[in-house]
């Protein structure tokens, strides 16, 4: 017999414990706000209510797998590239491979 206790950070079955973490960090609003989208735009796009934009972007509420894949299609990137586990970059330094004030720090050492 399987046995399952749920808790809301916690999974239990028989003898093997996961901890769940629910810190989702996403780049939605960043996304949005590049293609000039407003929040009802975007879920009129993708079907969905306007409001779970706004929940998806302030990490209240997870997205489905099947929202995050559409999230994916909408915006033409990875999954990786709009969601992750660990605080996101700025996008400026993920593709420059440095921050503003990396910079603005090596122009004033010239």
């Amino acid at each position: 017999m399987l046995r399952v206790a749920l808790r809301k950070d916690i999974l239990r079955t028989n003898n093997i414990t996961c901890v769940m973490g629910n810190d989702l960090y996403n780049r939605i609003a960043v996304l949005r706000a590049e293609r000039n989208l407003s929040r009802q735009d975007l879920a009129d796009a993708l079907g969905i209510n306007y409001q779970t934009v706004g929940f998806l972007e302030r990490g209240d509420y997870n997205p489905s797998l099947t929202l995050a894949l559409d999230l994916s299609a909408y915006f033409g990137l990875p999954v990786e590239a709009i969601f992750s586990r660990k605080p996101l970059r700025p996008l400026s330094e993920a593709v420059y491979g440095e921050t503003v004030e990396q910079k603005a720090m090596k122009g004033r050492a010239r």
